[in-house]
């Protein structure tokens, strides 16, 4: 019986730390970019800092690609013809450039963290 009582508490403790997940994800903005042609669009991202945030890629290409960035610790695989989520952040006021690695000359691009007052600022 307290077996029983143990692992329907387990249960019910994973249900519910995966439902406050799901919760917690779904509040984060989200930023698109689009890989075609070897080129990310747009190449200059404009996202809140302090703020994590999801971006989300589309690799519109017929071959993969690799999104990488020293400056914010990211190196993912884009499968052509998908969707791929990276979760970035809470980053400080800044530039931080990426680029492709299969393309590192043409796919390119960067992520400007603009705090509250900056983005009033424009």
């Amino acid at each position: 019986m307290i077996n029983r009582l143990r692992r329907l508490l387990l249960i019910f403790t994973a249900i519910l730390s995966l439902t406050a997940s799901l919760a917690v994800s779904a509040e984060l903005p989200e930023f698109e970019l689009i890989l075609r042609q070897h080129l990310f669009y747009p190449q200059r991202l404009e996202v809140p800092a302090g703020q994590k945030f999801r971006l989300i890629i589309h690799n519109q290409d017929d071959a993969p690609e690799e999104f990488d960035s020293f400056d914010l610790n990211r190196e993912k695989v884009l499968f052509p013809g998908r969707r791929t989520i990276i979760y970035i952040g809470p980053l400080e006021p800044g530039i931080y450039s990426f680029f492709g690695e299969f393309h590192p000359n043409q796919a390119k691009g960067q992520v400007h963290a603009v705090s509250t007052g900056d983005a009033d600022a424009d």
